[in-house]
């Protein structure tokens, strides 16, 4: 009798949603676009990319927000990856992006890459990991990571696939 093994690696794509890290509100001629982060969000930045790191999680692609506390957030994470942070892709439709838009960006990523990290902004970011799977999280905090595995080859079955919840971590916890 002849046994096969199945890499059931290879059919299952792993999403981190990650808010961005606390922001700056102080100087009030600044729009919401432009916000940097402030003093905390520029400390939880690198200890959450460390908490990734210290649980092996590789990450293959970074996407994020235009807006710049969201970027700065990818920034960071990608540097802690030991990518340059030219190597974050940037989607306009991510800034304040409702539930459907992360769905629409998500069904588009490169199938090359087997787990992504998604940095944006609440409320759409929250009620987005509450659609995916039972696991119910109130609010997520600043620089709160959601992590979700799908059953799917490619990123345009994420949606339809069945998910599993597989942890939420975030600077005060």
């Amino acid at each position: 009798m002849k046994i096969i093994f199945s890499n059931k690696l290879s059919d299952l794509k792993t999403l981190l949603l990650i808010r961005h890290a606390k922001s700056d509100w102080n100087d009030a001629s600044l729009s919401d676009f432009d916000r940097p982060l402030n003093e905390r969000g520029k400390r939880d930045a690198p200890l959450m990319a460390q908490r990734l790191l210290d649980k092996k999680i590789s990450i293959d692609l970074f996407v994020s927000s235009p807006a710049k506390r969201a970027k700065k957030t990818a920034s960071i994470f990608a540097e802690a990856y030991g990518l340059d942070k030219k190597q974050v892709e940037f989607y306009d439709e991510l800034y304040l992006a409702p539930e459907t838009i992360f769905t629409s960006v998500i069904s588009r990523l490169n199938n090359n890459a087997d787990t992504v990290a998604v940095f944006a902004h609440n409320p759409g970011i929250t009620g987005f990991a509450n659609s995916l799977t039972n696991t119910r999280i109130d609010d997520m905090p600043t620089c709160c990571i959601f992590a979700v595995q799908a059953d799917c080859k490619d990123w345009s079955e994420f949606a339809a696939a069945k998910k599993k919840f597989l942890f939420a971590d975030y600077p005060k916890a």
